[in-house]
């Protein structure tokens, strides 16, 4: 069975991560996995590039800048990512037939590697994680709450519009004509919270949706002495660190880094922030002023040890699918404290192995920092973090259901 994994991306950003980790997971099932991507930062044999060569690459980087270009004619358009997917790309689709897969198995294809109407003439069937709410909304990947999608995107809260919005409902309409032109697509939902998004969506309401999570190689992502790797890191031994992370950790609001300080700065326990996945802004002083910044971590290794240095990892996101955050840290068996909003509740059990919030409630964010560190049953909280890991996302466990899912899929019962 060959089976070919498209993304914008090989490892660069959670979808790429989440997507060249079940490549991998597939890989050491003895699978034929590969992977198609616009942009290529790794020398992994089995990932190819859409376009090569000078020119091929000079297309590449323009791309994202030419699809968002309608974005402009919103000025009141808010700073969540919203793609347009209009800027055709015959070479991807060209490449997927050429390659001749069993099954083309979609990831995150926005910053204009492919317009929507390219997937008809993909020849082989599609399976598509859904790593975000873009393939069933106007163009926005986070919706913000606005529940337009259910309704054609008519006005648009991305975007700005304030009444009829003609670029949402023109995105929806292309995507409703071309997903009733696939036919036995596919759709996987990465969480209950996503499946359940996606299934009450009008234009995905002909298409086979299940819920399958991403894997998480758990020999890596393991429990690690915290002591070593404080003094690797060089951190302090005798503090309460909080470990938060995200990409763009600051810069997303989405990301929730403000009601993070805040929590913190409500709590009369003294803890340490450290933070990756940004480096040290300007006005550092004006948020908590006890922080050690990281930047960008790109590497599984420097993740596992850093989340083994923490007490606590806090994952305020204002919405979230399956956080690969939470993810890495259960398998690390270390506590997550976060809201319970989108597949948050797929990997903390409230109480048991982290601390579940009320949704963007700062007084309970700081009461769920202050149960994990202060609970007198801290190792059991970590070992049942270390243990939801184990039995849900393993990457062997995962990899074999995908693998059943695939088969079903080519049997036309999927």
């Amino acid at each position: 069975m060959k089976i070919l994994h498209v993304n914008t991306h090989d490892i660069t950003g959670g979808a790429a991560r989440a997507a060249y980790r079940l490549h991998q997971a597939l890989l050491a099932e003895n699978l034929d996995s590969r992977m198609l991507v616009q942009y290529r930062k790794s020398d992994d044999h089995t990932i190819s590039v859409v376009s090569s060569g000078r020119v091929g690459n000079a297309l590449s980087l323009i791309r994202p800048a030419l699809d968002s270009f309608p974005l402009f004619f919103y000025r009141n358009r808010s700073r969540t990512l919203y793609s347009p997917a209009w800027l055709p790309s015959n070479r991807l689709v060209e490449k997927i037939n050429l390659m001749a897969p069993d099954i083309v198995h979609i990831h995150w294809i926005s910053d204009g590697m492919a317009r929507i109407e390219d997937l008809t003439r993909i020849i082989p069937p599609i399976a598509w994680s859904l790593h975000d709410m873009w393939a069933f909304t106007g163009g926005c990947h986070n919706n913000q709450g606005c529940e337009g999608y259910l309704d054609k995107c008519k006005t648009c809260k991305v975007l700005g519009s304030g009444g009829r919005c003609i670029l949402s409902q023109w995105a929806w309409k292309r995507k409703d004509r071309t997903y009733a032109r696939i036919p036995n697509l596919n759709i996987i939902g990465l969480s209950n919270w996503m499946r359940k998004r996606a299934s009450a969506s009008k234009l995905l309401s002909n298409a086979r949706i299940h819920c399958l999570p991403n894997p998480i190689d758990t020999s890596i992502y393991k429990p690690f002495d915290k002591d070593a790797a404080r003094k690797l890191w060089n951190l302090p031994r005798n503090k309460k660190l909080v470990l938060y992370g995200a990409n763009a950790a600051i810069k997303d609001p989405n990301k929730g880094y403000a009601l993070l300080c805040k929590a913190l700065n409500k709590m009369r326990h003294e803890v340490e922030l450290i933070i990756f996945g940004s480096s040290k802004p300007r006005n550092a002083n004006n948020l908590f002023p006890k922080s050690y910044y990281l930047g960008y971590l790109h590497d599984d290794i420097s993740l596992a040890t850093i989340y083994n240095a923490a007490d606590v990892v806090v994952v305020p996101s204002l919405q979230e699918n399956l956080s690969n955050v939470i993810l890495e840290s259960t398998a690390c068996g270390m506590p997550v404290v976060a809201f319970d909003v989108g597949g948050n509740g797929d990997m903390i059990e409230h109480k048991k192995n982290g601390y579940l919030a009320k949704p963007l409630d700062i007084d309970d964010l700081a009461e769920g920092i202050k149960w994990v560190l202060c609970s007198k049953d801290y190792r059991h909280i970590r070992s049942a973090a270390r243990e939801k890991a184990l039995r849900r996302f393993d990457s062997r466990a995962v990899a074999k259901k995908y693998i059943s899912l695939y088969e079903k899929i080519l049997t036309g019962i999927g």
